[in-house]
């Protein structure tokens, strides 16, 4: 489904006096249909930049990214709305819109890809409750717990039925309450037959999960386990 090849991705420095910073080297893996892969690594390591060349963010220096056998950056701008819809991100910081309910925050996504008031009127609430979030579809984000916040931006990435979920950071706000909770929830998304990957540098998450580990440390692979741990 996702095809790394020989990725590298070097930012110029800022200034003549500085080194170039190193983000990607030679990074190379495959994701298949289904699948639960954990990106792992410390802050800095490169997980970031590899989750934005995915979603054409950002370009690589070097190498090619397929999804789905086509080489999304040799893709027309026109072309990056369909295959953005294939996806879904969440962020660490939400990002919802404060003067929307949790209802609308899902939504506006339907709104805004032109889906009909009748779809959305059925899709948001299934996807709700999908998410365990049905009592507090009239709520705003400040009404709500971190947990509750993270739970209604994956309802936001899952309403369009993206192929993969991409999740960066998505329990780093988060007690431990919480993050068992929104990591349970991404278990179920994948069971339902969507591609997820996870970048965390938690340690804790990535070892109960025990599903297949990608390590980065410096911009490069170290470690590529199917039954992985946090090791570094």
């Amino acid at each position: 489904m996702i095809n790394f090849k020989n990725i590298s991705k070097i930012y110029p420095p800022h200034s003549p006096e500085l080194k170039p910073i190193i983000a990607l080297e030679n990074v190379s893996f495959e994701i298949q249909p289904k699948e639960f892969v954990s990106i792992a690594g410390k802050s800095g390591a490169g997980k970031t930049t590899l989750l934005k060349l995915l979603l054409v963010e950002e370009k690589p220096s070097s190498g090619r990214v397929f999804f789905e056998k086509r080489d999304i950056h040799r893709l027309k701008k026109e072309e990056l709305p369909e295959l953005r819809r294939r996806m879904g991100a969440v962020f660490q910081d939400y990002k919802l819109l404060p003067s929307k309910t949790a209802y609308d925050n899902v939504a506006y996504v339907l709104e805004v890809i032109g889906a009909s008031d009748e779809e959305i009127k059925k899709d948001v609430p299934k996807v709700l409750e999908i998410v365990g979030l049905s009592e507090r579809a009239n709520n705003f984000p400040a009404e709500l717990s971190g947990g509750e916040k993270q739970r209604v931006a994956i309802a936001r990435a899952l309403v369009h039925r993206p192929n993969v979920i991409l999740a960066d950071e998505p329990t780093g706000n988060l007690d431990p309450y919480h993050t068992l909770e929104i990591i349970q929830l991404l278990l179920k998304i994948q069971a339902m037959g969507t591609t997820v990957i996870l970048a965390t540098h938690n340690k804790e998450t990535i070892n109960r999960l025990k599903k297949r580990v990608i390590t980065l440390e410096n911009g490069r692979v170290i470690r590529d386990r199917k039954r992985g741990r946090f090791i570094l």
